[in-house]
């Protein structure tokens, strides 16, 4: 049995994609497991870029199964956009690889529309979400008033179901928010239609990986966002509505704790976050500039600029613990070529005290100042690297201390965007 999990270690767009995509080359499927279209995923193949919001990056490999778990939200009409884009653009074979969870929620135009109206209320304690309506997907889920794909297959059960719950939406849209009601016969046909063309992928995709486990095949489970954007364990409120870190990875997947599981952390070699929340070693100069246009920091589903900064060893430290990681996938180093000295924060100093992992009370990061380890930066352009021998000194000695500060190995370096520009140092899968 070989299950690898791909977890992102701080707020996300580590550059998950194009890892799964690298790994699933050599897995028999690959697992999307949480999360909905409020994640993109870039990959680039032969310098053609895809991006992909709820189907997994594993799709652009041959007979490699394509899984949504059940532990996303999906946005129906998101996930045939992916569909036509994958069959405008010659990969309409991979679709027959393709499945989607009964078990998985749906998201609907109210939880869209709640999504912008509560943003709007928060004023200026806004969360910064994409939305997209994955929140209040979620908010159902958990209220016991959530519609799931499978509710699609049936007219009768979808018609109950929406019925009920759009009487409670409207309600709330109407009496909180001064919106005019939604017509359940127009939401009813728009997603009845929608449900007939995803009713050919749609299975018991828990009961898929099982069978593929029991035959000895190889699964990558990717997650969407990152550690310190899991509900449980990252800096709440400021955090997305599910859990990213690697036991929500495999309870989205349909699996229990499971026996032969790697946890591979993808970690930028700076770092970077979305939207509003605490960001201790966030650069608001020209460097945190140079990282953003150099490393190309724009978000995949919104466009918004991402904030960036140093590599933060604290928060890579915390989701090293919290993911039980074995290894690490270390990304756009190239990015950091041209920098004459680059830093890693390896505590916080709180006050009088220093730290060397996050503070209990999230809330409190803010006043987190970074203690920093620095380096000498090197000119060389390291895209065409393919030996880690080959890398300047001062970038190996750079991600050696990020193996000190994080106590696992650094397995494949990312230099570029394509598939080739990676460096592996230790066999994954």
């Amino acid at each position: 049995m070989s299950i690898c999990v791909i977890t992102g270690t701080h707020w996300g767009d580590e550059g998950k994609g194009k890892i799964v995509d690298y790994l699933g080359s050599r897995a028999d499927a690959v697992v999307r497991s949480q999360g909905g279209n409020n994640a993109g995923h870039t990959v680039v193949v032969e310098g053609e870029k895809y991006i992909f919001h709820l189907i997994p990056s594993g799709i652009l490999h041959s007979g490699i199964q394509c899984i949504l778990g059940d532990g996303m939200v999906i946005d129906p009409a998101s996930l045939i956009e992916e569909v036509h884009m994958l069959r405008e653009r010659g990969r309409e074979d991979r679709l027959k690889d393709l499945h989607v969870s009964g078990r998985a929620h749906l998201v609907m135009p109210y939880h869209r529309m709640l999504d912008g109206l509560t943003e709007k209320r928060r004023g200026n304690d806004a969360l910064g979400t994409t939305g997209k309506g994955i929140g209040p997907a979620y908010e159902d889920k958990v209220a016991r008033l959530g519609i799931r794909v499978a509710d699609l297959l049936s007219e009768k059960r979808f018609a109950e179901r929406l019925r009920y719950t759009l009487e409670y939406k409207n309600a709330i849209l109407h009496k909180i928010f001064g919106e005019q009601p939604l017509t359940f016969e127009k939401v009813y046909s728009e997603y009845k239609r929608l449900g007939e063309l995803i009713a050919p992928f749609v299975t018991d995709t828990s009961r898929l990986v099982h069978s593929l486990l029991n035959e000895g095949k190889k699964l990558v489970v990717e997650g969407a966002q990152g550690t310190m954007l899991d509900l449980d364990h990252g800096t709440y409120p400021y955090v997305t509505s599910s859990h990213p870190v690697a036991a929500g990875s495999l309870l989205g997947t349909g699996l229990g704790p499971v026996h032969g599981t790697q946890v591979i952390g993808i970690c930028k070699a700076y770092t970077t976050r979305v939207g509003e929340g605490p960001f201790p070693t966030e650069l608001s100069n020209p460097i945190g500039e140079f990282l953003r246009e150099r490393g190309g920091e724009y978000g995949a589903t919104t466009g918004r600029p991402r904030r960036c900064g140093w590599l933060d060893g604290v928060v890579l430290r915390y989701a090293v613990r919290v993911n039980a990681l074995s290894s690490l996938v270390l990304t756009k180093l190239d990015v950091l070529g041209g920098l004459e000295r680059v830093k890693i924060c390896f505590g916080y100093r709180q006050g009088d005290s220093m730290l060397d992992d996050c503070p209990l009370d999230f809330g409190t990061m803010h006043t987190c100042e970074p203690v920093y380890q620095e380096f000498a930066g090197w000119e060389e352009d390291v895209s065409k690297v393919r030996h880690y021998i080959d890398l300047p000194r001062q970038a190996r000695e750079y991600i050696e201390y990020i193996e000190d500060v994080s106590r696992i190995p650094v397995a494949i370096i990312s230099v570029g965007q394509d598939r080739p520009a990676t460096i592996t140092r230790k066999e994954i899968l």
